[in-house]
C-alpha cells in the first residue's frame, strides 16, 4: 500500500505539476456551468488543492479531502482563490461519507491512484455522496504510462467499457471526449467524462 504522505515528504510526486489539470480549464473554458449543480463540489485526493482552488476561482462551493496530512497542509499554505476548504479524509471511508452531500464530484488522480480492487467502492463512494441528478466529472487515465514503460500504478489505468461498468449502476454518462488540453507526455491518454447521477 502506497504511503501517500511520505511521498510528499520525501518529494516523490511526480503527480505534482505545480498548477491545476489542463482538461479541467478546457472544461471551465466551455462554460458546462450546470454541471456543477449549486451545493458544494467534492474533490477527492485533492493533493495540494490546484484543481480545488481553479474550481473556486469559479465561485462555487468546494471542499477537497486527501488522506496525505502534508498534502493539505501545502494546501493550505496557499492563498485562497474563493470558497474552498479542505479536510484530512479518507474518501472511500464509509464512516466519512454518513450524512455527506455534494451536488457534483471533480475527479482527477484518486480514481487512478486507489488499487483496481477498490474501483467498485469508489464508484459506490460517489454514488452515496452526490445528490440525485448530480454530477461525476472527471478525467480518467486510459493509458497514463509512456510507451515501453513497465505499466505498474499507479497511476493504473482505464477503459472507457471498465468506466461505465463501474459508474452505470447509479449513472448515465451525458458527455465524454478526449480532451485537447494535457500536460506534455499525456496527449491522447486521458478521457473527459461527465456521468449524471440517476
Amino acid at each position: 500500500m502506497t504511503d501517500w504522505n511520505e511521498r510528499y515528504l520525501s518529494g516523490d510526486t511526480p503527480w505534482e505539476k505545480g498548477g491545476s489539470a489542463p482538461p479541467l480549464i478546457e472544461l471551465l473554458e466551455r462554460k458546462k456551468n450546470g454541471i456543477w449543480g449549486g451545493g458544494t463540489v467534492l474533490v477527492p485526493g485533492c493533493g495540494t488543492g490546484h484543481d480545488v482552488r481553479a474550481l473556486a476561482g469559479e465561485g462555487m462551493e468546494i471542499l477537497g479531502v486527501d488522506l496525505a496530512e502534508e498534502a493539505i497542509t501545502r494546501a493550505l499554505a496557499h492563498p485562497k482563490a474563493g470558497n474552498e476548504s479542505y479536510e484530512l479524509a479518507d474518501f472511500l471511508n464509509t464512516e466519512w461519507r454518513v450524512g455527506k452531500r455534494f451536488s457534483a464530484i471533480w475527479e482527477h488522480t484518486c480514481f487512478c491512484a486507489i488499487d483496481p480492487s477498490r474501483r467498485p467502492d469508489y464508484a459506490e463512494a460517489c454514488a452515496g455522496l452526490i445528490e440525485p441528478g448530480g454530477h461525476l466529472i472527471g478525467v480518467f487515465f486510459l493509458t497514463p504510462h509512456d510507451p515501453g514503460e513497465e505499466a505498474q500504478g499507479p497511476p493504473f489505468s482505464t477503459t472507457i467499457e471498465e468506466l461505465d461498468a463501474h459508474f452505470a449502476p447509479w449513472f448515465e454518462r451525458l458527455d465524454s471526449w478526449a480532451p485537447q488540453r494535457a500536460y506534455p507526455g499525456r496527449e491522447g491518454r486521458e478521457w473527459l467524462v461527465i456521468y449524471r447521477k440517476k
